[in-house]
């Protein structure tokens, strides 16, 4: 690949230099791969995505580095905000008023996961200045492979709602913690007041990003039409401007949007449809966090000692999060066969996870190496079967108004043989 990068380099001028050629192309393989897997086999466009990130990852692709810094961090920390500030928008905290279990639900999977993640690792001699980390970054679900999934097969129903709840839960807890305990790494608190501090730090400088976010929106809505396209465009500039400023300030960008989306619910408590023009651009930019993000972790080092480590961590994972789901389903409403397909609809890692992962390898080199080796490829493995998987759960609940591709396509050939075209 930088062989090839290099030939092209020889004769090729563009005004906008040559990464973003390669990164137009990406983008234009990436988005013809992902309507070609919906169309043959109904697994949603995310899936394609990632397999084109993975190829050119593995090729060798230059145009992402690890950890993430710069232009590709801010693009990440952009397109998981725009989700994130989206998912946050539509979830009404009264809802935990009339439902507490939901909550309790939600602290009870996030918690098994981590300390079943953090023993296991223990147990598979990591170290535990890695297994922390390690269980902090399964912690988090992905709400963007989620409302793909959720778009892509038109679902709706309790548990389609409810998983992008308990997803978006997981990534407020896995982000606000993940931040703080990078903070910790290479300076240990003495006391609990030195470990408080961080998370403290992260929450307060995010809530206030946050606010700043829904207060700016709320008044806008007042002038402005919800479906106007410089609604869209106000949102959009808003959301850059908060990601932009909000890390530097020492909080989390992912975290002031999903905030911001939450308050704003508050203070805008109407159902106002997004608009369509913000659809599309939130669809361009979550495309190029899915191609970024599989194309990083593609680049991980592939060995075989570290499989059993990582197969351990998705296993133990998937089992936690089913087992936490379960023991949160007393009282919360739903039943028992929903449990089960809400746990797997939580199982798709991606930019979050790579987000809180990247904190530690830039936090320190020396730890970040052996969080980076197992984090990498759990991550690229489960942003491809976390989106089956998922797939196969909203089918399996019933809550998708979309019928299955393939199986429609062979129903419809059996039933009218006449209609094949020669």
């Amino acid at each position: 690949m930088n062989e090839l990068m290099s030939f092209w380099a020889q004769w090729l001028r563009p005004s906008a230099g040559l990464p973003t050629v390669q990164w137009a192309l990406l983008l234009a393989a990436a988005t013809v791969a992902g309507y070609l897997v919906q169309r043959y086999s109904g697994l949603p466009k995310v899936v394609g995505y990632t397999l084109v990130g993975t190829i050119v990852g593995l090729l060798g692709f230059s145009g992402a580095v690890w950890p993430l810094q710069g232009i590709g961090l801010y693009l990440v920390e952009l397109g998981v905000a725009v989700v994130l500030f989206e998912a946050g928008g539509r979830i009404p905290l009264r809802w935990f008023r009339h439902n507490p279990m939901v909550l309790v639900q939600s602290i009870a999977e996030s918690a098994f996961t981590y300390f079943a993640v953090y023993w296991v690792m223990l147990w598979l001699d990591v170290p535990p200045r890695a297994a922390g980390p390690l269980a902090l970054v399964a912690m988090a679900a992905s709400p963007a492979v989620l409302t793909r999934v959720v778009a892509d097969t038109r679902a709706a129903g309790p548990v389609t709602d409810r998983a992008i709840v308990l997803a978006t839960l997981s990534s407020l807890y896995a982000l606000t913690l993940g931040s703080a305990h990078a903070e910790l790494i290479n300076r240990p608190a003495a006391d609990w007041a030195g470990k408080v501090y961080p998370v403290l730090v992260v929450l307060g400088v995010s809530i206030a990003v946050g606010a700043l976010l829904s207060l700016a929106m709320r008044l806008a809505l007042r002038v402005m039409s919800p479906t106007s396209e410089n609604t869209s465009i106000l949102l959009l500039v808003l959301i850059a401007a908060g990601t932009a400023i909000t890390a530097h300030m020492g909080g989390s960008a992912p975290l002031a949007a999903l905030l911001g989306g939450m308050l704003l619910k508050q203070l805008h408590p109407r159902p106002w449809a997004w608009p369509r023009q913000f659809g599309t651009a939130s669809s361009l930019l979550t495309m190029l966090m899915f191609v970024l993000v599989s194309t990083v972790a593609a680049q991980a080092d592939w060995t075989a000692p570290v499989a059993g480590a990582v197969l351990a961590l998705i296993v133990v994972r998937l089992l936690a999060k089913a087992v936490g789901v379960g023991v949160g389903n007393v009282g919360s409403g739903a039943s028992w066969r929903q449990a089960l397909w809400v746990s797997c609809a939580m199982t798709p890692m991606s930019a979050i996870a790579l987000l809180v992962a990247s904190q530690f390898v830039m936090a320190s080199a020396s730890t970040g190496h052996l969080i980076a080796r197992i984090a990498l490829p759990a991550i690229l493995l489960m942003e491809v079967l976390g989106a089956v998987i998922a797939t196969v759960a909203i089918y399996r609940a019933g809550e998708s108004s979309k019928p299955w591709a393939p199986l429609t396509g062979l129903a419809g050939r059996a039933a009218h043989p006449e209609k094949e075209q020669p």
